[in-house]
């Protein structure tokens, strides 16, 4: 057995830490902004925003809830217990892994191709302990079930995502009154996502706010307790003042189109009087709907030319107006609960071989048996909030605006469904991938909404492609790496 922080093995914990940062970086910048795509795309907030939000709720998410996971990604793949006695081996492992996930993870965000950071971690895992242990390094239970995961996480995030996308259609864009019903819903839907966001703190929660002593049904009592007070603020004073904003857009956008429909008034109805006079067999009177529509109409559709005929049939199954300035305004709550479930789980993909790393320079020993230092999980969360703020704009079009068309009320189904997906498996401990559940999310409502051509199938067949190469190309350079390691270096 080594001696604890030995001194010639420093040079792999430097090594390691910088390493880390670089993969927690790609992984910031392939997949935080997933979380904002949608709310950036839509106008409701701008990208310096978006990525102050990011950072303060990644971080949160990978102190918080972000250790169950890592132990997972350190302890649950690889049966360490091979490697007692020779810890030197484990921690270039480490080191491998974190080497060949970040380069394949970096080249991936330059192609701008959204790939699982979790697969790619994984993937470098299993690679380094093939060349090391062979097939009997590799507990392929737990990955198998990992495996699984992957593959259900996207089919349960999407199935979550059309139920709330169906209700909301069914209840409120479908309804006689789509703006009081829409209004009445909000404090259920910030109670909801309060509620279950602090579920997945309190239950079983970190060791330093001592949650991890409270009892299941005393996490339950907070969360519903929180949730509840959460819901009557919202009824209190959110929703008047939601119910003022969306009427005052909605007269601002009436003098607009008014405006705008007397500039093009001699114009239109010279069009009209000329379309009637070469028919030879048309009326004013049976022209007129079409001006009187026309005069209506929002002043992007009134432009004249093809363009204004394509606008038309794009939008012809958007929801009111209205509706859509009521849930743009969720969208930002979503978007925060989604980071903070990303930041929970995709930390331990940044870190997890890190603090295995460390474990071993600082105990000695291959056991692992030393629980997650806090302040390597704000490490990673800082190397994710890093990559989101230098290079996340790269794949903020591919899934908010690329794979389908989002309007404010898919946008907050699609991010409740992968966050809550997420957040379920963070508490499982199932690194499950954020992307996965996103595009999951994002195809189901946008064959849901608009059928089938409502998802751009080539781009999602080229994302699935990317992510069935994720897992051999990570796992050829971490061995690559390794096998290199062994032919340098005495093991």
């Amino acid at each position: 057995m080594s001696i604890p922080y030995d001194e010639s093995l420093i040079w792999i914990v430097v090594v390691g830490f910088i390493v880390a940062f670089v993969l927690a970086f790609g992984i910031g910048a392939n997949d935080v902004a997933n979380s904002f795509g949608t709310s950036v795309g839509a106008g409701v907030l701008t990208i310096f925003k978006a990525c102050v939000l990011a950072t303060i709720f990644e971080i949160a998410g990978a102190v918080l809830i972000g250790y169950k996971v890592s132990d997972t990604m350190r302890k649950g793949i690889l049966d360490v217990s091979l490697y007692e006695g020779h810890e030197k081996e484990l921690m270039l492992g480490a080191l491998c892994s974190l080497a060949g996930s970040g380069i394949w993870l970096l080249l991936a965000t330059a192609l701008r191709l959204p790939i699982s950071g979790t697969h790619s971690i994984v993937g470098a895992t299993v690679g380094f302990s093939l060349v090391c242990r062979g097939t009997a390094g590799v507990r392929w239970i737990t990955l198998l079930n990992i495996a699984i995961s992957w593959f259900a996480s996207p089919i349960l995030s999407g199935m979550v995502s059309s139920i709330i996308f169906w209700s909301l259609k069914t209840f409120i864009l479908h309804s006689n009154a789509p703006l009081e019903r829409g209004l009445f819903s909000l404090p259920i839907a910030y109670g909801l996502t309060v509620a279950i966001n602090v579920m997945s703190i309190a239950h079983d929660g970190p060791k330093l706010l001592m949650l991890d002593r409270l009892p299941w049904w005393g996490s339950l009592l907070i969360s519903l307790t929180v949730g509840i007070s959460t819901a009557t603020i919202v009824y209190v004073f959110v929703v008047p003042w939601q119910r003022m904003k969306v009427l005052e857009g909605s007269n601002e956008e009436t003098a607009i189109e008014y405006n705008a429909s007397n500039n093009r008034k001699d114009t239109t109805v010279l069009s009209v009087i000329s379309e009637a006079q070469a028919s030879g067999n048309g009326t004013m009177a049976e022209e007129t709907p079409k001006l009187r529509n026309n005069t209506s109409a929002s002043p992007l559709l009134m432009a004249a030319g093809p363009e204004a005929d394509q606008m038309e049939g794009d939008d012809k199954d958007d929801e009111p107006v209205e509706i859509s300035r009521l849930f743009s305004f969720l969208q930002v709550l979503t978007a925060t609960f989604g980071s903070f479930a990303h930041g929970g789980n995709d930390v331990s993909n940044a870190i997890g071989p890190l603090i295995a790393l460390w474990a071993v320079y600082a105990e000695g020993s291959a056991k692992q048996e030393a629980d997650t230092p806090l302040l390597i999980l704000l490490y990673g969360g800082l190397g994710i909030s890093a990559g989101l703020w230098v290079w996340g704009r790269r794949v903020i079009q591919t899934l908010g605006k690329d794979l389908a068309r989002i309007t404010p009320t898919t946008g907050f189904t699609i991010e409740v469904g992968a966050a809550v997906t997420v957040l379920l498996a963070s508490k499982a401990g199932l690194p499950v991938s954020t992307t996965h559940c996103k595009v999951g999310s994002v195809v189901c409502v946008g064959w849901a909404s608009r059928g089938g051509e409502g998802v751009s199938w080539k781009l999602f067949r080229n994302i699935a492609f990317a992510w069935l190469i994720t897992v051999p190309v990570a796992a050829c350079l971490s061995a690559g790496f390794m096998a290199i390691f062994r032919e340098l270096i005495a093991l």
